[in-house]
């Protein structure tokens, strides 16, 4: 019996949503930014995501991070994030799920009862303020790289809905970003088909009618993610949304195909999108608590710190806002996957009953 690769990883969700981190067996990808690593891999190594991501190692709800050496002398650790169809620049849950194992697990000292640290994602530098008692780590609050509404209210014809209108936002992703109940869409988690279906279209949609690119970085586009947004469910919750993370290539002549995977958690980009698109419709203040309830009912409290701009430096910056989301991971197991020399399936494999 022989084995060709070994990876370690740790198992871990926040609020709901799984984001294993693998803390060894990947080499570190070159690259002077964590952004160039991160494309690196995709353009030389992206069997480990799909080995990560598809079956038999994963399912179409799985994000995987790789923990990395930075490459800002400011930053305590770097990550590199892979969901089914990308690699975001950055995510919310898998930062809380990436603070959480480098603390619990001892890679970075944890101080109790809070321990300050900043990692490094593709997008940027990510400040984390980590809540800590007994070993355990209670509370991740980290504050995002600048959101911004790139386009309000845009009207995009989608199948079946006619013309929605379309919010498009970066919160570390490009999201569209639709009224839930305007369409007569239940957010829960229950009717999580209707809303990957649903969310799948008006995302598509936009990309098509409406593409956009980040001012400050032409290889980062959108939309590639998707949110419905409505009214909360649970006591203390400002808003509700269910976020759609694509799981492949949308087909129009063939509306089996029109799915994606429904994040489990209040999803911290997704919540800093909508709350740079509630500042820009003046529904929502600098310093003003917002709770954000995913479809688990779970929820992240977060707030905008300041008001900004896309860069000083762009000759049409984007008026942009600070965001600070605060959740909880649990680390759920400790794993090692292997490489058989004689596996079949060294990339995984994805099959019609679940996935696109």
């Amino acid at each position: 019996m022989g084995f060709s690769e070994r990876i370690v990883a740790v198992e871990v969700h926040a609020e709901g949503e799984p984001g294993r981190v693998i803390t060894g067996g990947v080499d570190d990808p070159p690259g002077d930014t964590m952004l160039a690593k991160a494309q690196w891999l995709e353009a030389n190594a992206d069997h480990i995501r799909l080995r990560m991501l598809r079956e038999p190692n994963g399912y179409p709800g799985l994000c995987c991070n790789i923990l990395v050496p930075p490459t800002d002398p400011r930053a305590d650790a770097g990550f590199i994030i892979m969901e089914q169809t990308e690699y975001p620049a950055m995510s919310g849950s898998n930062t809380i799920c990436v603070a959480t194992v480098l603390l619990e697990t001892g890679i970075l000292p944890m101080v109790e009862p809070v321990t300050v640290l900043t990692l490094e994602a593709p997008a940027g530098l990510i400040g984390i303020r980590a809540e800590c008692a007994d070993g355990k780590v209670t509370r991740v609050t980290f504050r995002n790289v600048p959101a911004f509404a790139m386009a309000l209210d845009v009207p995009i014809e989608v199948p079946e809905y006619g013309i929605v209108p379309v919010d498009i936002s970066w919160g570390g992703m490009f999201y569209a970003i639709a009224n839930g109940d305007d369409l007569g869409i239940d957010l829960s988690a229950a009717n999580g088909a209707e809303i990957a279906r649903a969310s799948e279209m008006i995302r598509v949609a936009t990309r098509e009618q409406h593409p956009v690119v980040h001012p400050l970085e032409p290889s980062l586009t959108g939309p590639t993610i998707s949110q419905l947004t409505g009214a909360p469910s649970v006591p203390g919750a400002t808003r509700r949304n269910a976020v759609t993370v694509a799981t492949g290539q949308l087909d129009w002549d063939r509306p089996a195909t029109w799915t994606g995977a429904l994040d489990r958690c209040p999803c911290g980009t997704g919540t800093s999108a909508i709350m740079a698109v509630l500042f820009a419709k003046g529904q929502l203040a600098i310093g003003e608590e917002f709770v954000h309830e995913g479809p688990l009912g779970t929820t992240f409290t977060a707030r905008l710190l300041k008001a900004t701009t896309t860069a000083k430096d762009v000759a049409s910056p984007y008026p942009a806002v600070v965001p600070e989301v605060g959740g909880q991971a649990w680390i759920t197991g400790f794993s090692e996957y292997v490489l058989d020399d004689t596996e079949p399936f060294p990339e995984g494999f994805t099959i019609g009953d679940i996935w696109p």
